[in-house]
């Protein structure tokens, strides 16, 4: 029973995932943005208003298949993201919201803002969300530790 119930979480958690990106993308379509997609929303949501280095961006967020260099490169392209060279390591690059990535970051943050205000009129409170999330950052520490020790059972 608890395997079953294990693994229909795991799929849960995947199913969740799509389908927050088809939220975003469905978005993107309403308001006509067409020169970022949704994965990038959400690449370009993480990085905010700091400025970090590419490998904080990719460690900063777990974006399953997706290739943040590549990803970074287009919205620099679309003007979405500025890039420099680290002052402290010139091996290492700087990337920041452009105004018109700020623009966007403003756009999303108020969509995410109307989001979570509406769930508590889908029964779900903040200590529901407390509480997912506690238990979701325990399967993480649990994922964590098994990928990185030979756990043989």
């Amino acid at each position: 029973m608890m395997k079953d119930i294990y693994f229909e979480t795991i799929m849960l958690i995947e199913r969740l995932h799509k389908l927050f990106f088809d939220v975003v993308k469905a978005e993107l379509d309403r308001q006509k943005i067409k020169d970022i997609n949704n994965i990038q929303c959400f690449i370009l949501y993480n990085i905010g208003k700091n400025q970090m280095t590419v490998g904080e961006v990719s460690n900063r967020g777990y974006y399953l298949g997706s290739n943040v260099t590549y990803n970074l490169k287009k919205m620099v392209e679309f003007g979405y993201i500025l890039q420099e060279p680290s002052s402290h390591d010139r091996r290492s690059i700087q990337v920041r919201l452009s105004d018109k990535g700020l623009a966007l970051f403003e756009r999303l943050d108020k969509i995410f803002t109307g989001q979570a205000d509406n769930l508590k009129h889908n029964g779900i409170t903040e200590e529901n969300l407390k509480d997912i999330r506690d238990i979701m950052m325990k399967l993480e520490s649990f994922w964590r530790f098994n990928a990185t020790h030979s756990i043989i059972y």
